[in-house]
């Protein structure tokens, strides 16, 4: 077996600036005074000469100080001897300070003493005094600079101050390869035929070219987070088997001036080196924001400096070069419009939540090295799972697994995805938190309000469960509705939603004639409802008006104090009118009311298959979904 040669440690630089610069700092500032001399006063050197002690005297005259040598006899008396100090070189002389050098020389000249006068420099002072803050200054800017510049992934080598321009963008080559494809990516099937000619793009640009068409610069993906936006973009690469730059639009962004566009010119120096490639900016909005306008200063010159660079680098490759510059983000909003336009970012993709059937596929991708039982749904589960992206889809399978292995089950069972999905709706159950029978009873009602608002309100959603054990920060209990795939929401389906969504406080009012705190987030997002209702969609006595304010207006509202005080009123008689709708649901049935708060007291969790024995079926059916069953027991 051959052994491996030995190779010599290495040493960080850094570290061996860092303890030389510890060590100067605590000489510079714990060092003792040095000491060159053993001050006397004038007296004592007056009595010295006149027991003609003194041997010689060198007069310092830019200090200002004369030095005292006594004769060896000196030396010899006790109480001189035991002022004597040792020095570098030899016993230290004796010193005071002087006054006129004239008149000591005097003085000396009188008493027959001799005497030299000279000048003298310092240098080991100067040099702890100005050179060594200068040299400690100057080494922890090093370095600060140093560790700042070899920072991140991709980038420079640590250590070098020049190479903080560089571009720190991963590039994944033939060497390391990306290897997730479209069939990594479930749903997003309109994404990815709109991607798909990328990928042919630069497998075989001829196809494009000799018709004379011109492949798109640049491809952005918009969308909320997690809907796979930068997985699609992996699979592109992975596709097409082209170098990947990926790269994070806040890497751009630095303290120092220039260093952004710096790396931005460096980022696609090395993609056209490596043409045909990719090049993919995650959360563009953090370079890509729009600029100052108004003379409002919103944004800092280094950002804004970065932007034009990309804006310049954008422009200045051809489309034939092989580079395609592919781009996401969430907040398409605030992007700058230069960066939008033809020519820079010419497809704008974009990537929703996905539906039922989408969900249903992104199931089958992340379940692919999991162990299920048999009696796992998985159109069951997408049913469960309406708003979920794929992130979220991810993480309840995973907490799925984490759930069975904890209960040490052989496989994956549906009750444990569904605590799962339950988890990542409402936190992590907290049954230890401890409430009292009349907070219980209170939260059991506010929740049954609920259910029987969803459950006969024409254009609410289906009820899918009920629930009053306590779930993450604050939330006591949930009810959780199968809404509808739909865009568009009439008035008539708006007001149902607000009156199902106040129901759990006019619940409480009824039954026990006063109302609770619990019922916050309902008023917030009804208050917020109402409120779109009014100013952006048109659905009040006031016409149809946005009044919602515009980038020009965006310091100041565009309406009148008047107009504004007719909102206010609009939107409390709107919120008024769908409270007294729901209370006049609950009365209508609250012996359904009653015996459902009953049922929750007693099972804590209530399926839709259980409120229907108990309310009987949905007066306006479920829809196009199916009805969901409680999970069984294990």
């Amino acid at each position: 077996m051959s052994q491996r040669p030995n190779r010599p440690p290495t040493v960080n630089l850094y570290w061996l600036y860092l303890i030389l610069f510890m060590l100067l700092l605590a000489s510079f500032l714990f060092m003792p005074e040095r000491q060159t001399s053993v001050p006397i006063t004038y007296l004592e050197f007056q009595q010295w000469v006149e027991r003609r002690l003194v041997k010689k005297v060198v007069i310092v005259a830019n200090h200002r100080e004369a030095e005292v040598y006594l004769t060896p006899q000196a030396l010899e008396l006790n109480d001189i001897k035991e002022r004597l100090k040792k020095g570098l070189f030899g016993w230290l002389p004796f010193s005071f300070r002087v006054v006129s050098v004239e008149k000591l020389e005097e003085y000396l000249q009188s008493r027959y003493i001799p005497y030299e006068v000279v000048e003298r420099t310092d240098y080991l002072g100067i040099f702890l005094q100005y050179v060594l803050p200068i040299l400690l200054i100057v080494a922890v800017w090093l370095f600060i600079f140093g560790r700042m510049s070899g920072r991140g992934g991709g980038g420079p080598s640590p250590g070098n101050i020049f190479t903080i321009g560089r571009s720190r963008a991963a590039v994944f080559d033939a060497e390391n390869r990306v290897s997730i494809t479209f069939e990594d990516v479930a749903g997003l099937e309109e994404a990815k035929q709109e991607v798909r000619e990328v990928v042919d793009f630069l497998k075989n640009p001829q196809k494009f070219t000799r018709l004379g068409g011109k492949i798109p610069k640049g491809v952005l993906l918009v969308g909320p987070p997690g809907t796979g936006k930068t997985l699609l973009a992996k699979a592109v690469a992975g596709e097409a088997g082209v170098p990947f730059f990926s790269i994070s639009g806040s890497d751009f962004v630095e303290m120092f001036v220039g260093v952004g566009a710096a790396r931005v010119r460096d980022l696609f120096r090395q993609a056209k080196e490596k043409a045909p490639c990719i090049v993919f900016i995650d959360e563009i909005d953090a370079v890509g924001r729009v600029r100052s306008r108004m003379n409002v200063p919103l944004t800092n010159d280094e950002r804004e400096n970065t932007l034009n660079q990309l804006l310049v680098e954008m422009d200045g490759f051809n489309t034939d070069a092989g580079i395609i510059v592919m781009a996401a983000t969430n907040r398409p909003d605030i992007l700058d419009p230069a960066l939008l336009r033809p020519g820079r970012f010419d497809r704008v993709i974009y990537i929703d939540r996905p539906d039922i059937k989408e969900r249903e596929a992104i199931f089958q991708v992340h379940i692919r090295n999991l162990i299920l039982a048999p009696d796992v749904d998985i159109h069951k589960l997408a049913l469960q799972t309406p708003g979920f992206v794929g992130a979220d889809i991810a993480n309840v399978c995973n907490e799925a697994a984490l759930i069975a292995a904890r209960k040490d089950r052989p496989a994956i069972t549906m009750a444990d995805f569904q605590e799962a999905i339950d988890k990542v709706i409402g936190g992590l159950e907290r049954r230890s938190r401890v409430i009292s029978p009349e907070e219980k009873r209170i939260v059991a009602y506010h929740e049954a309000g609920h259910a029987i608002a969803g459950w006969f309100l024409e254009h609410a959603d289906p009820l899918l469960k009920v629930s009053i054990i306590p779930r993450g920060y604050a939330a006591l209990g949930y009810a959780q509705y199968l809404p509808k795939e739909q865009y568009l929401y009439t008035q008539a389906q708006l007001l149902d939603m607000m009156a199902m969504t106040l129901a759990g406080r006019a619940s409480e009012e009824i039954t026990f004639g006063q109302v609770s705190t619990g019922a916050q987030n309902d008023l917030e997002r009804v208050t917020q409802l109402a409120y779109a209702m009014v100013t952006q969609y048109g659905m009040s006595g006031l016409g149809h008006f946005a009044y919602k304010p515009s980038d020009e207006t965006f310091w100041q509202r565009p309406y009148s104090e008047e107009t504004a005080r007719r909102i206010d009123a609009e939107v409390q008689r709107i919120i008024q009118d769908a409270y007294d709708r729901a209370k006049l649901v609950l009365q209508e049935h609250y012996e359904g009311l009653k015996a459902l708060a009953e049922k929750l007291l007693e099972k804590e969790v209530l399926y839709q298959d259980e409120i229907e024995a108990i309310l009987g079926p949905r007066p306006h059916g479920y829809g196009t979904l199916e009805k969901v069953h409680a999970p069984p027991v294990g």
